[in-house]
């Protein structure tokens, strides 16, 4: 998936939004497990590769997963190979209540527009990237007992489809 810098990014978070932290693993399933597989990779719903896939957008991996998204979660959501937002050490410390990939983020866009996907929002975030990013951002917030769901994928193709405009 190659990008163009007119396109807008979706920079996505795994634990929550892709893997929900209220829905059960299942008991049994009908395929082995792969070597070493994280039981909770059992609810990821393969059917949001297709759905990020078709949005107007370049994804990128906003997770603690770095890379491993790429080996572990593109291929069981049958997407390529993503970009990877590499977190600086000292991401941790940022000061008052923006989350510490909210900066990064910002820096990562450089300008362009953006929707964040991630389960750990709120409004210091969205105060914070208002008054620090040039570009259009939306900040969406998923449910982390019940990850994407048909609800978060409109408002996404939404909020895209009025950049086209």
């Amino acid at each position: 998936m190659t990008g163009s810098t007119d396109r807008p990014l979706l920079f996505l978070d795994v634990d929550g939004p892709l893997i929900p932290f209220g829905i059960p693993v299942p008991a049994a399933t009908t395929e082995p497990p792969l070597d070493d597989a994280h039981p909770l990779l059992a609810r990821l719903d393969p059917g949001h590769g297709r759905l990020l896939a078709a949005l107007p957008c370049d994804l990128v991996w906003a997770t603690t997963w770095l890379d491993d998204a790429n080996e572990v979660i593109a291929p069981r959501l049958g997407l390529p190979r993503l970009p990877v937002v590499d977190w600086p050490d000292d991401e941790d410390d940022s000061p008052g209540r923006v989350h510490w990939k909210t900066r990064g983020l910002v820096a990562w866009a450089a300008g362009r527009a953006f929707v964040w996907v991630d389960d750990e929002l709120t409004d210091h975030d969205r105060d914070w990237v208002a008054a620090h990013h040039e570009g259009r951002a939306l900040l969406h917030r998923v449910d982390p007992r019940r990850g994407l769901e048909a609800a978060d994928f409109a408002a996404i193709r939404d909020w895209l489809a009025a950049l086209e405009r």
